[in-house]
């Protein structure tokens, strides 16, 4: 094909192997398992040649070479760890430390610093520097609402500056003075406010640039990582769960102690928005609910999830028995898919003719750009679409024509799913408490205390994204894994199995153990999935086949 790259053949450390024309030295290592040490290369940023630590030796050509920059050349030969390599390296390690403040004991990035990493790979030296280190002018300083600069650690890799330059171009960063005095901050007047500014944070190699929410939080050694997928929007950006589960006290009792973005080209390449980093702290709040609820009296008082079951069945039931009252449910793109595919079975099984209404309104207002953020807050749209449960089917009412219904008396049992329409009008539209208040038994299924569940009859904890295993398909059709760090608060459930739970209390058959074995059901049933397979999804997704 004409766009096809000629491969050419290069020699890396005495091997011989075939790359594609254009490759870099360093990206060539780096696919057949060498690493070559670099501070300021970044894939997803522009050349800058800074920091000179990936310096290589190139056969025939006198002077080392930056194997950031350096493409690969048919007949190349490569050494990247002789004797003449390792004391270059060690040279400018010892030059980025020069005037670098031995604060590793206090700094949020110790346990995941480049500084120290590289420093026992290729440093190991006794530094033959003894004057005092220059002292630059901002130590913790917030330079925006979640970024904190420490000028003193900054190595001038340039990273964070090329990012704002390059992925938001806002170009709030940029370098000042000269020698030794050099700095990186922010221009005069200006802060790093940009939808997307803690992609610095994570793309820093030291403790320049920190986390105003993380900082002083817990110690990366203490933190496990999860593969999941981000539930703030219907992009779907590929993340790192970072949680704590052996010292949460330190971590203000929290579990989940950060979101960091996991590359995948597909989807959201190397960053991911401010937005879903800091939306995610009602997995550890307060009010979490943490079992089931019932009325009694006029007061939400805790009971089993057999007796509440049990009662939820029996009034939608009862319901669905009278001609003169409606059942309805109201579905949310914040389901997985495999608790969207059970619902949709206990529908049609167990609740024939109930009503079915959507919305993609939620807690959280419209934003859009063109790098990754989406108006549809909710990451799992177009998965319920393929399977039905959207107002783009003719047998699913608005949102609005829901409300309707139930402000005029019409429905006797509506069961919501994870929306909050009486807290949210600005949102879901005027009118919802009211109406609410006029439907004859109200079930809430959510995972914390809201204006809505506030007005249930029963309240049934879900188990958050974090807490559960299961897939979402984003707006292209990308079919993701979102797996489970650590298990449900309390009593609360995974979606699907609250979904099992309820379809056999009103009598249906569901035997289901897992997440997986419901994928595959829904795989071999609803067309747009057929051939998917739950374990050969893997951490970078699979397309549905109307996409």
């Amino acid at each position: 094909m004409a766009d096809e790259k000629k491969m050419v053949r290069v020699t890396i450390d005495g091997s011989q192997y075939e790359f594609a024309e254009g490759t870099t030295v360093l990206e060539a290592a780096k696919s057949v398992g060498i690493a070559i040490p670099h501070y300021c290369y970044h894939p997803g940023l522009s050349i800058a040649g800074a920091c000179r630590m990936c310096l290589v030796e190139i056969e025939k050509i006198p002077k080392l070479q930056i194997a950031c920059y350096m493409t690969v050349a048919d007949g190349m030969a490569v050494q990247t760890k002789n004797e003449r390599v390792k004391k270059a390296r060690k040279a400018m390690l010892e030059f980025h430390l020069v005037n670098h403040p031995l604060d590793c004991p206090v700094c949020d990035q110790a346990g995941e610093c480049g500084l120290q990493i590289y420093y026992m790979q290729h440093g190991l030296y006794i530094s033959r520097v003894r004057e005092n280190k220059v002292k630059k002018t901002k130590k913790a300083v917030p330079i925006g609402p979640h970024v904190m600069l420490d000028q003193e650690r900054c190595i001038l890799c340039s990273r964070c500056v090329r990012f704002c330059n390059e992925v938001p171009k806002t170009s709030e960063l940029g370098f000042f003075s000269r020698g030794d005095r050099e700095i990186v901050d922010v221009f005069p007047g200006r802060q790093i406010d940009n939808p997307y500014s803690m992609n610095v944070i994570d793309i820093c190699p030291v403790g320049a640039l920190l986390s105003k929410e993380f900082r002083f939080k817990t110690r990366v050694w203490y933190l496990e990582s999860a593969l999941s997928v981000c539930p703030r929007c219907s992009r779907g950006c590929n993340i790192f769960i970072d949680f704590n589960l052996r010292r949460p006290w330190k971590n203000d009792g929290r579990r989940l102690s950060r979101l960091r973005p996991r590359q995948n080209d597909q989807v959201n390449k190397w960053w991911m928005c401010d937005e879903g980093r800091l939306s995610v702290g009602f997995v550890d709040d307060d009010d979490r609910i943490e079992t089931p609820l019932m009325r009694n009296g006029g007061e939400l008082e805790e009971t089993g999830w057999k007796e509440a079951l049990e009662v939820a069945a029996g009034q939608l039931k009862k319901c669905s028995a009278n001609q003169d009252m409606e059942v309805a449910v109201l579905v949310s793109g914040w389901a997985a898919n495999e608790e969207l595919y059970l619902l949709r079975r206990l529908l049609a099984e167990c609740l024939p003719g109930a009503r079915v209404a959507f919305t993609v309104a939620g807690n959280f207002a419209p934003s859009e750009d063109k790098i990754l953020r989406k108006a549809d807050k909710n990451p799992n749209t177009t998965g319920a679409g393929l399977l039905g449960l959207t107002d783009s089917s003719k047998e699913v009412m608005t949102a609005g024509d829901l409300r309707e219904m139930a402000a005029a008396g019409k429905i006797g049992a509506l069961v919501i799913f994870y929306h909050d329409p009486a807290g949210y009008p600005q949102t879901y539209g005027q009118g919802w408490a009211e109406a609410l208040g006029k439907v004859g038994s109200l079930i809430y299924v959510g995972t914390n205390s809201c204006a809505t569940s506030q007005q249930a009859a029963i309240v049934l904890p879900a188990a958050a994204f974090a807490e559960r295993e299961g897939t979402v398909t984003n707006f292209e059709g990308m079919v993701q894994l979102q797996n489970r760090a650590f298990g449900p608060l309390g009593e609360s459930l995974p979606g699907w199995e609250i979904v099992q739970r309820l379809g056999v209390a009103l009598g249906g058959n569901f035997k289901y153990s897992c997440a997986e074995g419901i994928f595959d059901e829904l795989a071999q049933k609803v067309e747009a999935f057929k051939g998917l397979d739950y374990r050969k999804i893997g951490p970078q997704g699979c397309k549905v086949k109307t996409y």
